[in-house]
C-alpha cells in the first residue's frame, strides 16, 4: 500500500481543526473552455462546477483513480475537502474512521493449473495447453475423481448422490452458462469440465479467466474446481471407451437424458495468487432534524481502472471522465444544493464508493457495515455516467418497478417540469451499477438520469469510450443532461427527506427485490 493511502487514514481520525488543515492542501483547477450554449445562469453555473470538478479528477495527475494507488488518495482528499467547506459531517459514525470507511479487497490471480487423466486405468495423454484448471481458492486439489456427464441439463435435475466425489462434464455450447456449474459445484460435485462444443475457445477462455478476479477481504471463498477442454480433446479421451462424443450429444438432447458415468477418472490442480488492496469508501452528511426519520442516500463511485491501455500506445491512463468523474462531480453538486437549504427532516448520507469497476464491492462492504440501520434508509439514488446527454433529454429510472419510489419520482419530475420515460428500457442496465448491489440488500435503489432517457446514446458510449483511455477530456463532455440530473436529484433529495411528503410510517413497498448474492 503507497503512502497516500496511509496518509488519508491518519486524516480521518483528526479533529475537525486538523482535518479543515489537511483538505486545504488541495486547490481547485482552472475549469476547461468550452463552445458556448443558450442556457440560464444558473444552469451555466451548475456546468461550469460540474466541469472544473471533471477536470481535476480526470486529469493525468490522478492517474486513473485506482484504489489503492496514489490516485486513491488525490482523489478522497480532493472530494474530501469539497465536502468539508460545503459544510457536511462525516459520515461514518465512527469516531476511529472519520469521513473514509475503510474497504479491505483482495485481488486473485490464476497462478498455475495441471490435470491428469486415466482412461479406464491407464495414462491418457493430453497436452498440458489442451485443457485449463482454475479455483476459486488458493489451491485446490482432486485425485482420480471418475467424470459424469451431465450434457447441458442444470444440477437441479440431478440428486447430490449423484454428483457427490464425481467431476460434472457439462457441454459449452452457444450459451455458456456459468450459474450452472456453480450450482453443480453447490450440489457436491468435485469440480466442473466444461467441454467448449460451441463458439468459444480455449484461448477465449484463458484471456477472461486470467484476469485477475475481486473480492471483499471477509467473504469466504471456496476451494473450487473449474476446468475447461475442447471438443477436438474430450473426443480423443474417449477413444477406446464405452461412449463417443457423438453418442453423449445425442444421449443429452434426450428428454429422458440421466448422467452418465465415464471411463474415465481425473486429477485436477490449481493455485492462485492473492494481493490485498486497502482501499476506502467516502462518507458524508448533511443532519436531518429528526433522528427517527430514517435517512436519504446518494451514491457514486469515485474508482476507475488506473493505467489499463496497452504499450506502445501514447495514452494508457484510463481517466474516467465520463465513467465516473461525472458522477462524483454532481454528487458533490447536489451536496452544495441541498446544503443550502433548510435543515431538512432525515439525515441524508453521501457515499462516494470504490472498487465498482471491481464488482460493486464498495457498494456491497457499505451495506455489509453500513453507519445507519438499512431499514432507515427510505429511498438511494446511485450516479453513474451521466454526461452523456443533452439539456431537456428526458429522464429514465435504472430500476423501474423495483422499488416502491417510482411514483414519488413521477411526482417530484412534473412539479420540476421534467419529463419522465415510461417504460423499462434502461433496466437493461441494472446490473451494471452500484444501486444493484443496493438492491441486493433490500435498499430500494434506483438511478434516475437523462443519461438512460436517450439510451441509443447511452450504448454508442458503451460501444465507444467506455473502459477506455479517451474516456478523457481531450474531447467536449456533455453536461446539458448532467445539469438537468443535478436538478433533478437535488429535488428528489428534499422530497424523500421531507417527512410530509413521504411520512414516517408509509413504508416503500414494491415487487421482491433481488435475492442476496
Amino acid at each position: 500500500m503507497k503512502s497516500g493511502i496511509r496518509a488519508v487514514g491518519r486524516a480521518a481520525g483528526k479533529s475537525a481543526w486538523r482535518t479543515a488543515a489537511f483538505f486545504a492542501l488541495f486547490a481547485v483547477g482552472v475549469p476547461i473552455g468550452v463552445v458556448a450554449a443558450s442556457v440560464s445562469r444558473a444552469d451555466r453555473e451548475i456546468e461550469d462546477r460540474l466541469r472544473a470538478h471533471i477536470q481535476i479528477l480526470a486529469s493525468d495527475d490522478f492517474d486513473g483513480r485506482e484504489p489503492g494507488t496514489d490516485g486513491e488518495a488525490k482523489t478522497l482528499r480532493y472530494l474530501a475537502k469539497q465536502w468539508f467547506d460545503i459544510g457536511l459531517v462525516s459520515g461514518t459514525n465512527d469516531p476511529g474512521n472519520e469521513w473514509f470507511a475503510p474497504v479491505t479487497v483482495v485481488a486473485h490471480e490464476p497462478s498455475s493449473g495441471s490435470a491428469r487423466f486415466l482412461r479406464k486405468g491407464f495414462r491418457a495423454t493430453i497436452a498440458p495447453s489442451d485443457v485449463l484448471v482454475f479455483t476459486s481458492g488458493k489451491r485446490s486439489l482432486v485425485r482420480n475423481a471418475p467424470l459424469l456427464f451431465v450434457g447441458r441439463a442444470r444440477s437441479q435435475d440431478f440428486t447430490r448422490n449423484e454428483l457427490a466425489g464425481r467431476i460434472a462434464v457439462v457441454l459449452d455450447g452457444n450459451t455458456p452458462d456459468s450459474a450452472r456449474q456453480n450450482e453443480l459445484l453447490a450440489l457436491g460435485a468435485s469440480a466442473v469440465l466444461t467441454v467448449l462444443d460451441g463458439e468459444r475457445t480455449l484461448d477465449e477462455v484463458a484471456a477472461r479467466r486470467r484476469r485477475s478476479g475481486y473480492a471483499l477481504s471477509d467473504e469466504a471463498l471456496g476451494g473450487d474446481l473449474e476446468a475447461f477442454i475442447g471438443r477436438a480433446t474430450m473426443e480423443s479421451l474417449l477413444k477406446g471407451t464405452a461412449h463417443t462424443f457423438d453418442d453423449l450429444e445425442q444421449a443429452a438432447s434426450k428428454d429422458d437424458f440421466a448422467p452418465i458415468v465415464l471411463d474415465v477418472t481425473a486429477s485436477l490442480e490449481a493455485a492462485t495468487d492473492e494481493t490485498t488492496i486497502r482501499t476506502h469508501n467516502l462518507i458524508g452528511k448533511l443532519p436531518g432534524r429528526s433522528k427517527q426519520a430514517g435517512a436519504v442516500l446518494f451514491v457514486a463511485h469515485w474508482d476507475h481502472f488506473g493505467e489499463c491501455g496497452e504499450p506502445p500506445a501514447e495514452d494508457v491512463i484510463c481517466n474516467g471522465a465520463v465513467d465516473n468523474a461525472s458522477g462524483v462531480a454532481a454528487l458533490t453538486e447536489v451536496a452544495r444544493r441541498l446544503s443550502r437549504s433548510p435543515q431538512m427532516d432525515r439525515d441524508v448520507y453521501f457515499l462516494a464508493t470504490t472498487a465498482e469497476e471491481l464488482g460493486l464491492l464498495g457498494a456491497h462492504a457499505f451495506a455489509e457495515s453500513p453507519p445507519l440501520p438499512l431499514e432507515r434508509i427510505v429511498a438511494a439514488f446511485n450516479i453513474d455516467s451521466i454526461a452523456i446527454a443533452p439539456r431537456k433529454t428526458p429522464f429514465a429510472i435504472v430500476g423501474r418497478g423495483m422499488t416502491g419510489l417510482d411514483k414519488d419520482i413521477a411526482k417530484v419530475a412534473k412539479v420540476e417540469g421534467f419529463k419522465l420515460r415510461e417504460n423499462n428500457d434502461a433496466n437493461e442496465y441494472v446490473k451494471r451499477q452500484d444501486g444493484w448491489a443496493l438492491l441486493q440488500h433490500d435498499i430500494p435503489a434506483v438511478m434516475v438520469t437523462t443519461s438512460y432517457g436517450d439510451i441509443e446514446r447511452m450504448r454508442a458510449f458503451f460501444d465507444g469510450d467506455y473502459h477506455r483511455p479517451s474516456d478523457d477530456l481531450s474531447h467536449p463532455i456533455e453536461l446539458g443532461g448532467a445539469s438537468d440530473d443535478v436538478k433533478m436529484l437535488t429535488a428528489l433529495g428534499r422530497w424523500f427527506a421531507d417527512t410530509r411528503k413521504v411520512p414516517v410510517d408509509a413504508a416503500v413497498s414494491g415487487p421482491p427485490r433481488p435475492a442476496k448474492r
